[in-house]
């Protein structure tokens, strides 16, 4: 079993995360030089490239048989594989097309997995200076001080968050709209932020109740799924089994109750697994 200092890892991490953030505030109301990867809506910029180069670089330095699974280094054509070994899991800036327009819900993510299981998640917003922490067995915290999440049970009274998505393919979007109409009319509330670590992080601060994403990708909830379950919280597939890392679908909830009441109204899709080959 491989085994790390968690403690140190984590300190290592927070401070590039800290440095990251600067990039992306600095540059949130710039000028970007925008590309496009998988669709018209699944963008890259400079600044992607520039936090995960930071991050990657930094981690690597401290710890030097570490492994890495970085969204840009992926696109680029890097094989994502998780293994026992620690790997470090990075999104660089989730939500991207929220940044390219200036919109400030954008965060950087970053998590530890060490055989197949988080250790460490960081989900930093730093144009509103939100910076959410989890270490195994520690609890989770927002800007320092603990959170938990809203215990809600009953669907009718629960806020709800899902993901448009970057996918253009027409099964995809019909199963997206079919979920919003199933339950905006069984729940509280439904809303979309276009950033799924926080999401989550808002699901294990208490500030929403349950969110699902299907099509969504292992850094962009590797570091959330640690955040809601030290909250107190509960994540799992969205048909309802086990949470799967690679499968590319979660759901998450305040309490197992309203996550299977959640789970039974979804319309499925199986997008192509991160750890397919491609």
């Amino acid at each position: 079993m491989a085994s790390v200092n968690t403690e140190e890892c984590f300190s290592v991490a927070l401070k590039l995360v800290k440095e990251g953030g600067n990039l992306v505030r600095d540059a949130i109301k710039k000028t970007k030089n925008v590309e496009i990867k998988s669709s018209v809506v699944d963008l890259v910029t400079e600044s992607d490239k520039a936090v995960e180069k930071l991050l990657i670089t930094g981690l690597s330095k401290a710890f030097t048989d570490h492994k890495f699974i970085g969204e840009e280094s992926v696109a680029a054509g890097e094989k994502c594989v998780l293994t026992d070994e620690p790997t470090w899991i990075i999104d660089p800036i989730d939500g991207t097309m929220n940044f390219v327009h200036s919109f400030p819900y954008t965060c950087i993510s970053v998590a530890l997995w060490v055989n197949k299981e988080a250790e460490i998640g960081i989900v930093y917003n730093p144009v509103l200076e939100q910076m959410f922490t989890a270490i195994k067995g520690q609890g989770a915290f927002l800007n320092d001080e603990k959170i938990s999440a809203s215990g809600e049970t009953d669907l009718g009274q629960a806020l709800v968050f899902s993901e448009m998505g970057t996918s253009r393919d027409p099964e995809k979007v019909d199963t997206v709209i079919t979920n919003i109409t199933t339950l905006m009319t069984k729940v509280h509330g439904c809303r979309t932020m276009g950033c799924a670590a926080l999401h989550m992080a808002y699901v294990a601060l208490g500030a929403a109740d349950a969110n699902y994403t299907l099509g969504v990708h292992c850094w962009d909830i590797a570091a959330g799924s640690l955040l809601v379950q030290e909250a107190g919280g509960v994540v799992i597939d969205t048909a309802g089994g086990p949470f799967d890392l690679m499968s590319r679908r979660v759901l998450c909830a305040s309490t197992p109750e309203l996550a299977q009441k959640i789970a039974k109204l979804l319309k499925q899709y199986q997008p192509v697994r991160d750890d397919a080959d491609k």
